[in-house]
């Protein structure tokens, strides 16, 4: 069994749902939009669809 990383703290976890939530809108899907915020927080996509 592997150990995930807690690599981003609560508070960016949190602010980047929040974000993606927020621009659901602005996008043409809701992994464009994921993509989009992962860039931004310097994530890949899977890891914020987590």
């Amino acid at each position: 069994m592997s150990k995930k990383s807690n690599r981003f703290s609560p508070e960016v976890r949190e602010r980047a749902v929040r974000m993606a939530h927020d621009h659901r809108d602005e996008y043409a899907s809701l992994w464009a939009t994921i993509e989009s915020i992962a860039l931004k927080i310097g994530c890949v996509p899977q890891t914020l669809h987590e």
